[in-house]
């Protein structure tokens, strides 16, 4: 079953991140979606579940009130993973715009790993931009699905400057093996994140792209961060450290 429901109190990105957390959390939901611009919460639950419990997992800031009770039907599911698959267009243009200069800035004396080092320095770039976009907001989005954001909440807010950080070591081609070294850490914590959201079929935003942009968590984000692990991997064999 799936009920909208009305949430006051939300004031940013940072509220919406907290109100999905703590309702996913209660027994019965298995799936959340929060709206900051029209106040609502869309839950699929297994179970009728009271305003009550609901009310009793959310910080007291926060109001919870039945807008609307409806069970789902299969062409309004169907009807759903369309519009979700529309928003994921940014996230698909993004990718094809990197490859596209990866590609261009190298096409002339093409060397692949060379293109490589530039659309993962591109890439890192480009992605730690829209998340200097909501600073505040990014870091309680990135902690619901990434593990070590979970076990130390620093690492969020940190995790966009460490972006920028090895984008430009990629450009600049400057401590290159390190950069991908970290790249196999840092991006490996967070698919295994993904991959462990993606087989609960929780319904969260990805913060891939900050908060900007309301991306859904899917196959694509999985398929974006193994990308880059497949190059960073590819690289480190060519240069024999693995």
């Amino acid at each position: 079953m799936k009920h909208t429901y009305t949430v006051t109190g939300m004031t940013c990105e940072g509220c919406v991140a907290s109100v999905q957390e703590k309702l996913s959390g209660l027994d019965g939901v298995t799936d959340v979606s929060v709206d900051l611009e029209t106040s609502t919460a869309n839950i699929t639950m297994e179970r009728h579940i009271s305003l009550e419990e609901f009310s009793a997992v959310l910080p007291n800031k926060y109001g919870i009130q039945e807008s609307q009770s409806e069970v789902v039907s299969t062409v309004g599911e169907m009807m759903g993973e369309k519009s979700k698959w529309a928003q994921l267009r940014p996230l698909f243009l993004i990718f094809a715009y990197l490859f596209a200069a990866s590609i261009l800035l190298n096409y002339k004396n093409w060397n692949t790993a060379e293109a490589m080092l530039d659309f993962m320095g591109l890439f890192y770039i480009v992605f730690s931009f829209f998340k200097f976009l909501d600073l505040k907001g990014f870091p309680e989005s990135f902690r619901m699905y990434d593990p070590l954001a979970k076990a130390i909440p620093m690492y969020g807010w940190i995790y966009p400057f460490l972006e920028l950080g090895l984008g430009l070591l990629f450009l600049m081609r400057v401590q290159v093996t390190a950069a991908l070294i970290l790249t196999v850490v840092i991006l490996g914590v967070t698919t295994i994140g993904v991959t462990k959201t993606l087989l609960d079929k929780k319904n969260i935003r990805c913060a891939c792209l900050g908060t900007a942009l309301k991306l859904p968590m899917t196959e694509a984000t999985f398929i974006e961060n193994a990308i880059m692990l497949v190059m960073a991997f590819w690289m480190l064999i060519e240069s024999g450290l693995v």
